[in-house]
This record gives structure tokens, sequence and C-alpha cells, in this order.
């Protein structure tokens, strides 16, 4: 592997770190330092490709909405007709349940933007825009949002529904949260045991 391969390589693994720690810690709650022992490196090698912390939570916030839009194409292109009930079904299981590590940069990130620079808040309306546009321009599905209006609303009740079920304590609690989020979403596509047992 070449330097420059290797200095790419790096990089990319103290961003990816980086957006895992703020998922879970938020902004405020974990500093350089910690962001470059959670990737392997030296707080002097962070500095080698971030000159901040800001700068890295911008570039977290950029990959996770594009991770997140890659994920909506990944269900149009693997569920066809059927994905955005199958999206929908996901983001109120698995998302709602995993680590937050591993959560969605829509619903983790988002509170913590609203209290940062122009710069994040630019990043984070780039990438919702362009999920939205993902969606829209899906293959037809059934309940899938017909305008940006309406995605908009189908994007914001899927995050706020689960911001609230990771919120409560009661799992019986989350998991109604959810169901009640997938009727509204779905009507009669949401199966009706779609989270008795989780995701």
């Amino acid at each position: 592997m070449s330097r420059v391969e290797k200095k790419v390589q790096t990089r990319q693994r103290i961003l990816d770190a980086a957006g895992r720690s703020f998922r879970k810690a938020g902004f405020g709650g974990i500093g350089v330092d910690g962001l470059a022992r959670n990737a392997g490196v030296t707080s002097g090698a962070f500095y080698v490709h971030f000159d901040s912390k800001s700068a890295a939570f911008r570039e977290s916030v950029q990959q996770g909405m594009h991770e997140l839009q890659q994920g909506v194409l990944y269900f149009q292109s693997r569920h066809g007709a059927a994905w955005w009930p199958e999206f929908v079904q996901f983001y109120l299981g698995f998302k709602r349940t995993c680590d937050l590590t591993e959560s969605c940069a829509l619903q983790s990130l988002a509170p913590e933007i609203g209290r940062l620079d122009g710069e994040a808040r630019a990043e984070f309306e780039t990438g919702l825009r362009h999920v939205a546009e993902a969606i829209l321009a899906g293959p037809h599905s059934p309940k899938l949002p017909r305008d940006l209006d309406a995605t908009l609303v189908a994007l914001a009740s899927l995050i706020g529904a689960v911001t609230l079920a990771r919120a409560v304590g009661s799992e019986a609690l989350s998991g109604q949260i959810a169901d009640a989020t997938g009727r509204a979403l779905l009507g009669s596509h949401w199966p009706s045991d779609a989270n008795e047992d989780g995701p």
C-alpha cells in the first residue's frame, strides 16, 4: 500500500470512528483525544487529517446523510415495489433498537446540529434534500410520499418516533410509539406484529 493510500485509509478510519462517537456521545460529549483513541490513532494524527473537532463533525454529518441516502437506494433496489414499507419497518425496528453508534445520522445528529454553526447546518440541509429526492425518485410503492412536503413529514415522523422510543424506559411504550407511527405512515401495509418481538 502506498503512503497516499495509507493516508486516505487512516483518514477514513478516523471519520468512521468520529461518526460513531458523535452519534453515541454527541458533539459536546467527546473531545479530540477521545475521537483519536476510538480511531486507534494519536491526537496528533487526528490533526493531520482534521483541523478541529468541528471539521470532523461536519464531515461526519455529510457522511452520515450520504449513508442514509445509499440506504434508501438499497431498499429500492432490493425490495422493488415493496421498498417503502420495508424501509419504514426497518427504521422503526432496527434503527430504533440498535446501539447508538449505529443509529441514523438523521435522528441522532440533528439535535446536535441545531446547536452548532451554519456550516454544519448547510451540510445537513444538503444531505436531507438528497435523501428526500432519493425517496421521491424511487419506484412506486404503497403509501410512498407523493411530494416533498409529504416526504419531509414522513422523515420527521420517523426520526421523531425513534427519538421518543429511545427515550422511554418501557419497552412496551417504545414499541407502541413505533407501531402508532408505522400505522400512521403505512396504514394497512404496517404489519400488526411488526414490533411484538423487536426488529
